[in-house]
């Protein structure tokens, strides 16, 4: 019976944590290591300088592996401050699962990538709902904001917004992509390729 009593009391903590974080930004990036995050592949693709997220090398992907909320999203915002450098690409996925190798399949990915040859722009919701129109510019820093809220997602880069999507209920979707769904899940950092070099100095969350 105390058992049973103690097993509810800490449910009923952890909802009441839950509720208590609701709307409140949440860094999941410390500045200074990469604790809370686990790399796909080649792990030497990332790493921390001067303050910054360097992503930087072969393909692979960094996840958000951390404690916050048990690193499982389903309505949420995120938002992070980024830089990229002349034909650069990389992407931020969410409501995406950890896998060793290859690309994420499960979730979207949210496009980063201003310049290079891949003409699919910052803040496409990639082979979805792309768009080639160019909001900012290399070598300055920019803030994209994600919201996921049942089956919408807005992408915004700087306040403008750039997709509004809603997932309709029988989405069609190419062979090999069929995990590109609002589900629940991580985000995921992309480094795309070894000449493409992208900074992001926050990442931060917030449930909705």
């Amino acid at each position: 019976m105390k058992k049973i009593v103690l097993t509810m009391m800490l449910g009923l903590l952890a909802c009441n944590v839950g509720f208590s974080q609701k709307g409140k930004w949440v860094e999941l990036f410390d500045g200074k290591t990469l604790d809370g995050w686990k790399a796909s592949e080649r792990p030497e693709s990332f790493r921390v300088e001067d303050g910054n997220l360097v992503v930087e090398g072969m393909r692979a992907h960094l996840y958000y592996d951390g404690a916050f909320n048990n690193h499982n999203f389903k309505d949420f915002e995120v938002q992070a401050r980024i830089m990229t450098f002349p034909g650069a690409n990389s992407g931020l996925y969410v409501h995406t699962d950890f896998l060793p190798s290859e690309w994420p399949k499960q979730g979207y990915e949210i496009q980063v990538n201003n310049s290079h040859t891949d003409w699919r722009r910052s803040a496409s919701l990639y082979n979805v709902v792309d768009c080639a129109e160019v909001y900012v510019k290399d070598n300055e820093w920019y803030d994209m904001v994600v919201t996921v809220k049942g089956n919408r997602i807005v992408t915004k880069l700087n306040g403008i917004t750039v997709v509004d999507y809603t997932q309709p209920a029988s989405p069609l979707r190419n062979k090999g992509q069929e995990l590109r769904l609002i589900k629940n899940g991580t985000i995921a950092i992309q480094a795309h390729d070894p000449k493409s070099k992208v900074m992001y100095k926050s990442i931060k969350v917030r449930l909705l």
